[in-house]
């Protein structure tokens, strides 16, 4: 041992090793003033920068691993492919009868989501949010026992269960009668959690068609940045109901012994929808199940008349197969419309400087905004990064609510107003904008928002108010872990 301590300090101590470090430091930082900054926002961009200058050959390995937001090129030439394809169905999906007297701004926000990707809005639909996790459970399980054609399914998180037992058994039920089942997960997040192999082994025996979403699979050619994700929640039976929303198919613990050591319990919502905009929903998972078989079922996105309302809804998808960053851009637009109420629901909230601004002019403006989130957390690096907002946002005037332990509040929502709210997979953070696969849905009729704004009174009785006064007392040492996370949070 001493011997090998001599040699490594003969080397360390050799002009030539420290001249060819001092070098080799000196280029990655130039390199990196060069290659970083174009493209990228600005506060990426310094976050990569001192990352690199602080710790260069850490730094430089980080950003070569996870530091190009971009889809591999024949994962971007696939995707083209599959925005023309939406592009094209938007001719066909175009259905039912608008509701009358539609705000000036909802018509701009609705033809901008439109321009940057999404699916055309569609009226007579119904909509109804299931906020009981195990009855959003049953309720898929009964749509797919009553398939009779095809059952597609998507999830992040997809798992063989004892909460979902009911699920995977009427999948089992569906195809023993030739429906066809279609799944697609995750590959990392699934990976990455308890019960894989078993799942995977359930879908092979019960002849479900299988897809890993974004897989990571180098020795298969399957490759791209690793922390890309497909974060939807997905199903259409039949094309005539669909369900989608914030809920993973798997137990409100994750199966994860972290989590059931520290009884944590996930709270999410799902919407049930039928009517016309069940077509726009199909679409999204075609198109995701060609991006990852290169081949597209033989479905016919049927035209249905009517659903049990007269709801008008669009489908929203994002992530980084778009130019841009639609979700962000539907919430920023959204909040600026509001006149007297914003209300917030997200699990991860980290804003950048678009939607800080937004929600800060809104108060200004005399907009009442409120945040809720969860008293704990099950990420910790997001958890302290969304931390580090909550005194610009207490002085800004926001109320913020902190849902309480050991429940973890995982819907995904914004409603402003009486008429108009937001549901579905996306986060209010940079990973759901810009690195995760998602799917919102935008919602017009005071019938649904009436209803969301239930499940926000329920959410309040089960949280806490957080106070200015309260944070400002806040120990030194979450402070500082606070800010460090933050400046973490910008690494896109």
């Amino acid at each position: 041992m001493s011997e090998v301590f001599a040699w490594a300090l003969s080397v360390y101590n050799n002009p030539w090793f420290t001249t060819s470090v001092w070098v080799v430091d000196w280029i990655i930082r130039i390199v990196a003033v060069l290659v970083v900054p174009p493209g990228r926002k600005p506060t990426a961009a310094m976050a990569w920068l001192m990352a690199i200058f602080l710790v260069p050959i850490p730094g430089a390995f980080f950003f070569i691993l996870i530091g190009n937001p971009r889809l591999p090129r024949q994962k971007r030439r696939m995707q083209a492919q599959i925005n023309e394809y939406l592009r094209e169905a938007n001719d066909v999906l175009e259905r039912g009868g608008l509701r009358p007297n539609e705000p000036t701004w909802f018509t701009s926000l609705v033809h901008m989501n439109r321009e940057l990707g999404a699916l055309p809005i569609s009226g007579d639909n119904g909509v109804r949010l299931i906020s009981d996790y195990q009855q959003s459970l049953d309720e898929m399980a009964s749509a797919v026992r009553s398939a009779k054609h095809y059952a597609h399914i998507e999830f992040y998180i997809f798992k063989s269960d004892v909460e979902t037992e009911g699920f995977f058994s009427a999948m089992e039920e569906a195809s023993a009668r030739g429906v066809r089942v279609r799944v697609i997960l995750d590959h990392w997040a699934n990976l990455a959690k308890p019960l894989h192999r078993k799942t995977l082994r359930r879908l092979d025996r019960m002849g479900a068609e299988w897809h890993f979403a974004m897989p990571l699979m180098p020795f298969k050619g399957k490759m791209q940045r690793p922390d890309l994700r497909n974060h939807r929640k997905l199903l259409i039976v039949d094309g005539e109901i669909a369900f989608l929303g914030s809920q993973n198919l798997t137990s409100r613990s994750y199966n994860v012994p972290a989590n059931i050591k520290r009884g944590l319990k996930w709270v999410d919502a799902m919407v049930r929808l039928d009517g016309p905009v069940v077509s726009s929903v199909d679409a999204v998972f075609l198109s995701d199940w060609y991006g990852e078989t290169e081949t597209v079922p033989e479905i016919d996105l049927q035209e249905m008349s009517s659903g049990s309302g007269d709801l008008d809804c669009q489908v929203v998808p994002s992530g980084p197969g778009f130019d841009t960053e639609n979700n962000l851009r539907m919430f920023l637009a959204l909040i600026y419309a509001a006149e007297r109420r914003v209300v917030m629901v997200s699990p991860y909230f980290v804003p950048n400087e678009a939607m800080l601004s937004a929600v800060s002019i809104a108060t200004s403006r005399g907009v009442d905004v409120e945040l809720f989130v969860s008293e704990v957390g099950d990420q910790a690096m997001v958890y302290h990064a969304q931390r580090s907002y909550y005194q610009t946002l207490l002085e800004a005037g926001v109320r913020i609510w902190l849902y309480k332990a050991p429940y973890i509040l995982h819907t995904k929502s914004l409603s402003i107003d009486d008429e108009v709210a937001v549901i579905g997979s996306s986060n209010m953070d940079e990973r759901s904008f810009g690195l995760n696969f998602e799917v919102s849905l935008l919602v017009r009729g005071e019938e649904f928002v009436n209803e969301l704004r239930g499940v926000e009174d329920a959410y309040r009785d089960n949280s806490r108010e957080l106070t200015l006064a309260e944070w400002r007392k806040q120990p030194l040492r979450s402070t500082v872990l606070d800010n460090l996370a933050r400046l973490t949070s910008a690494l896109q």
